[in-house]
């Protein structure tokens, strides 16, 4: 009994301080806004990968802070022009067929980004990992050789969000998101997306290659990789409002 007791107060001292250490939110806001920045401007391939063909696209992002995002569709043909823009918490898309605007509504951001395995949530990131979660240490883990925190995300009652459950895997050196993990309200795992091809761009250090899997397709995917993406650039007011959206090229 007392070697018991000795082998308990051991692993509290510790496990205890790891946990009580580390500041959660810090860690998942870092991690959040660690691909964007205070602002950027990025060009990445997105390569939807189905059983019997793939198809490539080429997108073009503007983004600044949490609050402001556009993403341009820059190739193939029939998709150029396509716009989404994030505005605060209003999301909007531009048709170039028909020239409009639209208004997405929240029922439509757990729905396919362009029939890739993206979410509209996904890309746009309208939810916010820092402000709309609650955040539990579980465990220290490696992702490919990369010593990670393995963080579980669980909803506010009052929280906007797609997602029952999100965990995260985050790089404890450089606060990259390696492994994300997102469940439905039932708890049902519904993607995994894993980031790879870690390099130095522009001078930050971040996963160039980002792997989306849908866990009741397996034999599909979606990769999405950085071509290029500058940080702390200065990007103008007038490029995140719905009147410059069929004006970007």
């Amino acid at each position: 009994m007392r070697n018991f007791f000795i082998a308990v107060i051991t692993l509290l001292s510790v496990q205890l301080p790891f946990a009580q250490d580390i500041d959660l939110k810090q860690v998942v806001s870092k991690a959040e806004n660690r691909l964007r920045g205070t602002s950027s401007i990025a060009t990445m391939k997105i390569t939807t990968v189905r059983p019997k063909y793939s198809r490539e696209m080429t997108v073009k992002s503007w983004t600044k802070n949490d609050d402001y995002a556009l993403m341009y569709i820059a190739s193939p043909a029939r998709d150029k022009g396509t716009t989404y823009l994030k505005r605060e918490k209003e999301i909007w898309y531009y048709i170039p067929s028909i020239e409009r605007n639209i208004k997405m509504p929240p029922s439509m951001m757990n729905q396919s980004w362009m029939g890739t395995d993206l979410s509209n949530d996904d890309l746009v990131k309208k939810t916010s990992l820092e402000n709309d979660f609650d955040h539990e240490l579980i465990d220290s883990e490696s992702i490919n050789g990369i010593k990670c925190f393995y963080i579980s995300l669980i909803p506010h009652d009052d929280a906007e969000v797609i997602w029952g459950k999100i965990e995260i895997w985050v790089d404890k050196q450089f606060y990259n998101v390696m492994q994300q993990k997102s469940y439905d309200e039932d708890l049902e795992l519904v993607n995994t997306i894993i980031g790879s091809q870690v390099k130095v761009m522009d001078g930050e250090t971040i996963p160039t290659k980002m792997e989306f899997f849908p866990a009741d397709k397996p034999k599909q995917s979606t990769v999405m990789e950085y071509l290029s993406i500058d940080y702390n650039v200065n990007i103008p007011e007038y490029y995140f409002t719905t009147r410059f959206m069929n004006k970007v090229n």
